[in-house]
């Protein structure tokens, strides 16, 4: 699993991770059912601590979008649409559209933005 992380952001690197595989999910580069790396072989390959991807994977199960046990680690779990988006990701949605309109955004442009990038596929 290739991933990009940016030692110099601000954002956490454990949640690099887990956003990376969000997204991957989500451009169904990532099928239900698909392993996951093992904790250390992804800490390896990308030159992090075991513990940074530990609580990425911790964060990821606890989102329901992977499903981890001791004998075949961690695979992707089923789609969730069903469940809806969770508090969180509503408010950090509702967060980014408040930044978007204090760019001076208005409705449209924000909903041709959104057609936009979901038709990328979440790129």
């Amino acid at each position: 699993m290739l991933l990009k992380l940016d030692f110099a952001a601000d954002k956490p690197i454990y949640l690099q991770i887990r956003d990376q595989i969000v997204l991957g999910i989500a451009r169904g580069e990532l099928a239900a059912g698909e392993k996951l790396p093992t904790i250390r072989a992804l800490a390896e390959e990308c030159g992090i601590n075991m513990m940074t991807v530990s609580k990425a994977y911790q964060l990821l199960r606890q989102e329901g979008y992977i499903a981890t046990d001791r004998r075949s680690g961690a695979v992707v779990s089923p789609r969730r649409g069903a469940a809806g988006p969770t508090k969180e990701t509503l408010e950090g949605l509702r967060l980014r559209l408040g930044e978007l309109r204090l760019a001076g955004m208005d409705e449209e442009q924000v909903l041709d933005l959104c057609r936009k990038l979901y038709e990328e596929g979440t790129e």
